[in-house]
């Protein structure tokens, strides 16, 4: 068993005895064939976003980390046992996109937080274009993701995964990477408006 499977049950735990955390959706996962990868697009509110959606997943996920957290030994060491990897924020790191098409071609979940960073003021902020790009290159099932809430102690916050996005006409028709992630945000802000 691996790390991340074995701090699963525990971060899930944490997250609801001290953040009230609820989780909305996770039937949606019912309907997706367990071969197809799946790309999760969520709001960014925190750092402990990732943990706290991949807590709530039955998918076991990756994703990207800021290279500058893989420069500290024992962070690489855990985080990379947590399946993430390296991306250089602000320079379209190719590397990171081929990695991020790989893992949901070959039926891995991927979560992404398309602004890039978080955004305190607790609004969405607008995304970056590479979430479309890696939606259209890959075979990817989409699944936006709502975070609301600011994961203050005992103050509830909610988890809601959403119905999976069609994207084949945007794939069909060859869209622009940044007309698919805008699509993607309005997805993302919808479930806010709908669970706030």
């Amino acid at each position: 068993m691996s790390l991340y499977d074995l701090g699963r049950g525990p971060v899930k735990l944490f997250f609801k005895l001290f953040h009230r955390i609820e989780y909305i959706g996770i039937e949606h996962f019912d309907a997706i064939d367990p071969k197809d990868g799946i790309l999760i697009c969520s709001n960014h509110v925190s750092n402990f976003d990732p943990p706290a959606v991949g807590a709530g997943c039955p998918r076991r996920l990756s994703f990207m980390a800021k290279e500058e957290l893989f420069k500290v030994p024992l962070l690489k060491q855990l985080i990379t046992k947590l399946h993430a990897f390296p991306i250089k924020r602000g320079a379209g790191d190719r590397q990171a996109l081929k990695m991020a098409i790989k893992i949901v071609n070959e039926g891995g979940t991927l979560i992404m937080f398309p602004e890039g960073h978080r955004m305190k003021e607790g609004k969405l902020g607008k995304g970056q274009p590479g979430v479309g790009f890696i939606t259209l290159k890959s075979n990817a099932v989409v699944v936006p993701v709502a975070i609301i809430g600011r994961f203050k102690l005992f103050q509830k916050t909610k988890i809601v995964y959403g119905q999976p996005i069609d994207v084949s006409i945007a794939r069909a028709e060859k869209q622009k990477a940044a007309e698919v992630t805008l699509e993607i945000m309005n997805h993302i802000q919808a479930l806010i408006d709908q669970h706030s």
